[in-house]
């Protein structure tokens, strides 16, 4: 009989109840969709982790794939000493006579949530002696592989705490980590905090003092302390490409004696009791990595930490990596003038050089956030995977998450501004260019649009009509965009769909609505200077009709009608016009009862709402919940504090729906109810045709390093 390896029981009860928790969700009740857009490229990420070693010339035969080729995987980190005893119960040397496998602890979204998992991997195994395990699952498709694979926070997912979670680390027993599950009850404040939970019993504790932000915990070599970047009580001021945080430092067992250590500075790494690495944007504009060496005789001031700088200006270096005792060099990922993608290198702490890695191996592929084994042998990264797992790869037109509210399933879409058809068999969709119309299973995808567009609406009447606006996005109000109507069930004598344009002065009309009764159409247009709103007929255009709906020095945009055709929804500057921070009102088609929806918070912003069919909610982006990550640390967002959320329409039951560092927007709620299931393209595998983070495009001596902080919003 083929040996079983045992799961410890605290981590087999998390295991079973996530799996029961999915069955659950599979056979769920629900009774309508939404659907929102991820934009800067998730669906095309496909992160796996990766490593290459630090002493051989880095090359395709020595990089090695660690994770298992599913979903997105990222932000590694190798134990220190093994985990497998300790999460099977059994020695491993009684269990494998094969060589020690490759441990790694990882962030994954997958199976509709985030977690934290335990990867070990057995290589050279040959399949004579290989056995099955609880853990185990799939043989890889690489020969002589074998994978165990564990998720590290079931208990927490069990409890309906969705969220994400961030930059995993050990200390002894002891797994910390970034959650997001806690709500902190005030705008405009990150969810994000640093948590410990005992892995033998599941037993969490937050280590962040509330109302606070913690981001990228690092635990030093003893596991006495914890180093986070935090904005302290200052809390989040908008800010995207260089957050505003110092750096803290406090005891790991409960949190306690915490102690700003080092002012302006994120991402921390440890490589002794005394020395910290982290980064900063210096005074030069170049991102560059520094040194903080912390008094002997105790934590006291920032005043009594020495901070020397690390990596020359020349290259933007951040994202540090060290190793215990490892005086002679530290892992970056650096950004050159010489090239559009990101890359891993080593920098000799001596010599004060860099050495190349990953640029020898994938020099047209982004590489993300190094760690190092233990030992300093290896360096690990995440990457896209391409069509390098080994696998047959696919990418989803819609990817199911984990929904909080228990009537509606939720998913991301490849794609932005989708809208549902009045049956939901259909769905609408832009990529810059071009509008898209695809069936619900995935097939059938075509193009009704070639031109450059936003927003998609249907026509609740009049069958295959769909609204959009063609020209150009963040325009002034006098820039040419119009409204159009497509038929997408006719096509005129070259096999494209018609399409009737109904706006006639082009000055900046977008975001078209038609009303239920399938009459006219709400949209917003810069006529008058500013942008404002106002209604038209739906089949003529202005011509069959033209009125005013809103009017002021500001602007109105992103409109919806709600089902019953009494309330439009907007959002609006109003309240300070040209400060980029957007509210959501309502008003009534006959322009009385405007009335504030939403604030979030001195300076938020909330877009895009759109009505629940039922009338009674809305489902808008915002940046309520703050920023959940260091920017850096992930490829370009324009506006990585986006998330969705829900609220009824008399302002309670404020609902957050998505937990990640990505920029969400852009939602829609459909009717019918979608099984919540991933639905795969017909179009092929993941593309890795993201984007790096934009600023670090800039070189300081060719425009001394300034690109502007003003947050854009896709109006």
């Amino acid at each position: 009989m083929k040996p079983i390896i045992p799961l410890s029981l605290s981590l087999l009860l998390n295991f079973l109840v996530l799996c029961a928790a999915a069955d659950h969700e599979s056979s769920s009740s629900a009774s309508t969709t939404i659907l929102f857009a991820t934009l800067g490229g998730r669906s095309a990420n496909a992160f796996d982790v990766f490593a290459l070693p630090t002493w051989d010339p880095p090359s395709i035969t020595t990089e090695i794939r660690i994770t298992d080729g599913r979903s997105l995987n990222f932000n590694g980190h190798f134990p220190s000493s093994s985990l497998f005893s300790l999460l099977t119960n059994q020695s491993l040397i009684q269990t494998r006579p094969e060589p020690i496998p490759t441990e790694l602890i990882y962030v994954t979204e997958r199976n509709g949530t985030w977690n934290i998992y335990y990867d070990a991997v057995f290589r050279n195994t040959p399949r004579s002696t290989r056995s099955r395990s609880a853990l185990e699952e799939e043989e890889e498709e690489e020969d002589n592989l074998v994978r165990f694979q564990l998720p590290l926070l079931g208990s927490m997912q069990s409890n309906n705490q969705i969220s994400m979670k961030d930059k995993p680390s050990l200390s002894g027993n002891y797994l910390v980590y970034v959650s997001t599950h806690e709500d902190t009850g005030e705008p405009r404040t990150s969810w994000a905090a640093v948590y410990s939970t005992e892995l033998s019993t599941g037993l969490t504790r937050r280590l962040t003092p509330l109302g606070i932000a913690d981001f990228s915990p690092a635990v030093s070599p003893s596991g006495v302390w914890t180093a986070v970047a935090s904005y302290g009580e200052k809390g989040w001021n908008g800010d995207v490409e260089e957050l505003s945080t110092d750096i803290y430092v406090f005891l790991t067992r409960d949190g306690t004696q915490r102690v700003k250590v080092v002012e302006h500075g994120g991402w921390p790494c440890w490589v002794d009791e005394l020395t910290l690495y982290f980064h900063r944007r210096g005074s030069d504009n170049w991102w560059s990595i520094y040194r903080a060496i912390l008094p002997s005789e105790g934590l006291g001031s920032t005043e009594s930490v020495v901070v020397e700088r690390v990596t020359p200006p020349g290259l933007h270096a951040f994202t540090p990596a060290t190793s215990p005792g490892n005086k002679n060099f530290i892992a970056v990922a650096t950004r050159r003038s010489t090239s559009k993608f990101r890359h891993i290198e080593l920098f000799d702490l001596t010599k004060n050089e860099f050495k190349e890695l990953t640029r020898l191996v994938s020099p047209q592929t982004h590489h993300f956030n190094p760690f190092f084994s233990s030992d300093s042998n290896r360096v690990g990264y995440h990457r896209c995977r391409g069509e390098s797992n080994g696998r047959k790869n696919t990418q989803l037109l819609l990817e199911n998450l984990q929904s909080p509210v228990a009537d509606v399933s939720l998913f991301r879409i490849d794609g932005s501004f989708p809208s549902f058809s009045p049956a939901g068999d259909r769905i609408a969709y832009v990529e810059f260019p071009g509008v898209y119309v695809v069936n619900r299973d995935g097939s059938n995808r075509r193009q009704v649009y070639p031109d450059s567009a936003f927003s998609t609406v249907w026509d609740q009447v009049r069958k295959g009509v769909i609204y959009t606006s063609t020209g150009p996005t963040f325009a002034e109000p006098t820039t040419e965009v119009d409204v159009i109507s497509i038929n997408v069930d006719d096509d005129d004598l070259n096999g494209q769909p018609k399409f009737k344009k109904l706006t006639t002065n082009g000055e900046n009309n977008a975001f078209p609505f038609p009303s239920p009764d399938g009459k006219w159409v709400v949209f917003r247009s810069g006529r008058s200077g500013y942008k404002n709103l106002y209604i038209m007929d739906a089949v003529e255009g202005e011509r069959g009709g033209l009125h005013r709906l809103t009017e002021g020095p500001w602007s109105d945009t992103m409109c919806s009608w709600s089902p019953d055709g009494d309330w439009i929804a907007f959002a609006s500057d109003r309240a300070n016009p040209g400060s980029g921070s957007f509210e959501l009102y309502l008003i009534h088609p006959n322009r009385t009862g405007l009335r504030k929806l939403f604030k979030s918070g001195s300076g938020g912003r909330a877009n895009h709402p759109t009505f629940s069919p039922d009338g009674k909610s809305v489902v808008f982006a915002s940046d309520y919940a703050g920023i959940s990550a260091e920017p850096i640390s992930n490829p370009h967002h324009y506006q990585p504090y986006g998330e969705i959320f829900t609220m009824k329409l008399d302002g309670s039951d404020l609902k957050r729906l998505t937990h990640n560092s990505f920029e969400n927007g852009t939602p829609t709620w459909g009717r019918r109810y979608i099984k919540p299931l991933d639905v795969e393209w017909l179009k092929g595998g993941p593309r890795c045709s993201f984007e790096d983070c934009h600023w670090l495009n800039q070189t300081p001596n060719q425009n001394h390093g300034d690109v502007s902080t003003k947050p854009q919003c896709r109006a």
